[in-house]
């Protein structure tokens, strides 16, 4: 008798935990958004300078799960969750579902490019996908047509096309482009607009007065300065139009004192630099375990070899410079050599990438690995990724597009400029002036999540878990 009372009090006691975590869970779910978001109505127009072989995937991806032929595998706005509230909770939505993204229908798309290839002769020359597939999407990539080029030869030497628009200055280059970005918007009816830098990487420069300010850069651009690159002036033509703009190249493009003053003002958020997709992503993952397990590291060697036209432009010193620059500096922020000295303080860092035409799209990322462990016994780590760059790339794109123009509708994003929580897909992404970046990829899918919770005005996730065992 007395042990069928203490379980009727027992069951008694569950439910009504159960009911206050329910209670718990729905008040949290109705707490007050940071901000408004504005819904995501009407097309949204994509613009890509570059249609070579991560754009084409891109777009020809995003038609293939359009019409029911492929998933979005890879991209977290489309297969993602968030967890919401305690792990009792059993709260994770879509992250799709939990803030509200543009619809793949609603995507329409222009670009510009040297080559006067359309979409689907470019998909078919880039010889990322299946000419099966490509078959089944040749009426609509045949529809996407490249708009002339803003194109400078000594910025990228290793190729030229017909494709390039003629101006007298720099800012009458501009200007086409902006009148470029009204057209495409009166055409396609898009009600809002992104612009995704998939382009050749440029040669290597560093920022000089020119890019100090609005007054300074377009005094530049009206002298034909010539450390104003074309990406940038892409990236100015976008700004003053208030369309968002992301760089998916090493470029300087939008780091820089003046775009950041243009994305503010025009409430223009900028994020970039360098998609990260093959041999930087596997070093933002093991990087960070072996500091986490205190293992010291005395060397790492990485190569590249790829034949695609970025492999093609990187066999170029001045364009490879500026994606050594943008590799290089993965290590050094995660594993913090000034706080572990002992353990980082004296790696040998080396990158090499190699143009090797029969390897085509598929690049073959090789890392040697160093470390040391317990008494400094040394080890060591092979990795051998056979890598699909616009396959890992296109997904990538497809996020930074959709969550770029949610920050655009966002009052708590749009007036900052950069967009640090969007960090989880570069290689070298953008901070504010002064901060040093942050490149764990864990650290950085956290700030990303809990960005977007703090939006919706959800409970940031510590994983403290202490609360568990009260």
């Amino acid at each position: 008798m007395a042990t069928r009372q203490k379980s009727a009090k027992q069951n008694t006691a569950r439910v009504e935990v159960q009911k206050e975590a329910k209670s718990e869970a729905k008040g949290r779910s109705a707490s007050k958004p940071n901000g408004t978001m504005e819904p995501a109505k009407g097309k949204l127009g994509v613009m890509i300078p570059g249609m070579g072989a991560v754009a084409t995937t891109f777009v020809a991806g995003v038609e293939a799960i359009r019409k029911g032929l492929a998933k979005p595998i890879g991209s977290l706005t489309q297969m993602g969750t968030v967890r919401l509230g305690k792990r009792t909770d059993g709260r994770s939505p879509k992250v799709k579902e939990f803030v509200p993204l543009a619809g793949l229908d609603d995507l329409v798309f222009t670009g510009w490019d040297i080559f006067e290839d359309n979409m689907y002769e470019a998909a078919s020359n880039a010889g990322v996908l299946d000419y099966r597939l490509l078959e089944q999407l040749k009426p609509f990539l045949s529809s996407v047509k490249p708009r002339a080029a803003v194109f400078d030869h000594n910025y990228v030497k290793k190729i030229d096309g017909p494709n390039v628009k003629k101006g007298k200055t720099k800012m009458d280059l501009a200007e086409q482009l902006r009148d470029d970005i009204r057209d495409f918007q009166k055409t396609s009816g898009a009600s809002r607009l992104i612009t995704m830098w998939c382009g050749s990487t440029e040669s290597y420069i560093e920022p000089t007065e020119a890019h100090q300010s609005v007054k300074s850069f377009e005094k530049a651009l009206r002298e034909n300065d010539e450390m104003i690159a074309p990406s940038m002036i892409y990236a100015y033509a976008s700004l003053m139009e208030g369309v968002p703009f992301a760089n998916g190249a090493p470029n300087l493009t939008v780091d820089l004192p003046v775009m950041l003053e243009l994305s503010r003002k025009n409430e223009a958020p900028i994020c970039g630099k360098d998609f990260k997709t093959g041999q930087t992503l596997m070093k933002t993952v093991l990087a960070p375990a072996f500091k986490a397990r205190l293992l010291g590291l005395s060397g790492w060697y990485s190569t590249n070899i790829l034949g695609n036209r970025d492999g093609e432009v990187l066999d170029d010193p001045g364009s490879f410079k500026t994606k050594e620059e943008s590799k290089l500096g993965v290590l050094e922020h995660i594993l913090q050599p000034g706080l572990y000295p002992e353990l980082y303080g004296n790696i040998f860092h080396k990158v090499r990438i190699n143009y090797y035409p029969p390897r085509g799209d598929n690049k073959e990322g090789w890392d040697n690995i160093d470390i040391f462990g317990w008494l400094g016994y040394p080890m060591q780590i092979k990795v051998d990724f056979l890598c699909r760059d616009s396959i890992l790339a296109a997904p990538i794109v497809l996020d930074l597009v959709l969550f770029l123009d949610l920050a655009k509708r966002c009052s708590a994003l749009r007036g900052l400029g950069i967009q640090e929580w969007l960090s989880f897909y570069f290689k070298s992404p953008m901070t504010a002036p002064g901060l040093y970046p942050e490149h764990d990829l864990f650290i950085q899918l956290m700030k990303l999540k809990n960005t977007l919770r703090h939006l919706k005005g959800e409970e940031l996730i510590t994983h403290l878990g202490l609360e568990y065992y009260d």
